[in-house]
């Protein structure tokens, strides 16, 4: 299914094609955890759906952290 999301820092709309179902989405959209909603998801893919981030805006916005 393509997700489509806006990045809450730079409004730039981003899209991403994830392994989900339309009744895994409606799950979600109905208050399931994500985490149950989506198993098979990666936490970045997780990531985007509720936040809109990518992985690379999420490491560019993290660049200058210590771990």
């Amino acid at each position: 299914m393509l997700i489509e999301r806006e990045d809450p820092f730079t409004g730039v709309k981003n899209t991403m094609e994830l392994p989900i179902t339309e009744e895994q989405m409606r799950r979600y959209d109905e208050g399931a955890l994500i985490q149950v909603a989506f198993p098979n998801l990666t936490p970045s893919q997780r990531e985007f759906i509720q936040t809109g981030l990518t992985e690379e805006a999420w490491d560019d916005l993290f660049k200058n952290q210590e771990r």
